[in-house]
C-alpha cells in the first residue's frame, strides 16, 4: 500500500465506517474495559448532526474520525482511528486536518477529545497535533479511563 488516501464523508451507518469502528472497539477492549470506552449512540437521533470521515487507500477502508457538535464554538473527535498496519504513514494528520476545516468551514473554534491514559501513541500524536491537555469534560467527568485534550481552531 502506499500513503495515498482518499476521505469520503459518509453516513453514519455506513459499513465501512461501521467495521473500522468495530477494529478500534476490539483493539480499546484489550486495554480497558468497556466502560472505559465511550462510544458513538448510533441510534440516538442525534448522530445525525456528526460529520464522519473514512479514509481509503487503493480502494480500502483504513482509517475513519468524526466530529460532534457540543455547542456553537466546541466540536468533538470522535471515533479516530487509523488501521495498525497503516499508522506512522501521515494518514491520521490527513484525516485530522480534514475534520478541524470541517469544524472551521461549521463555524467552531475549539476541538476537544477523550482518549486513554494508556493510549502513548494517541497522546504523542495528540500533543504534536497542537492539542494541550484539560480537565476532564461532559461525560468523562469521573472518569478514571479519560484523558482530555483540546486545540484552538
Amino acid at each position: 500500500m502506499n500513503n495515498d488516501i482518499v476521505l469520503k464523508e459518509v453516513p453514519p451507518l455506513h459499513s465501512d465506517l461501521m467495521s473500522l469502528i468495530d477494529k478500534l472497539d476490539n483493539e480499546l477492549l484489550e486495554l480497558c474495559p468497556s466502560e472505559g470506552i465511550f462510544r458513538v449512540d448510533f441510534s440516538d437521533p442525534k448522530v445525525h448532526s456528526m460529520l464522519f470521515v473514512v479514509g481509503y487507500q487503493d480502494g480500502t477502508p483504513v482509517c475513519c474520525g468524526g466530529i460532534r457538535p457540543l455547542n456553537d464554538e466546541t466540536v468533538e473527535l470522535k471515533r479516530f482511528f487509523v488501521e495498525k498496519t497503516c499508522r506512522k504513514q501521515g494518514l491520521a494528520s490527513k484525516v485530522l486536518a480534514y475534520l478541524e476545516t470541517k469544524a472551521k468551514e461549521k463555524g467552531h473554534s475549539l476541538l476537544k477529545l477523550e482518549t486513554g491514559p494508556e493510549r502513548a501513541d494517541a497522546i504523542g500524536f495528540y500533543k504534536k497535533s497542537g492539542f494541550v491537555e484539560i480537565p476532564l469534560f461532559g461525560e468523562y467527568i469521573g472518569s478514571k479511563y479519560s484523558i482530555c485534550f483540546e486545540k484552538r481552531l
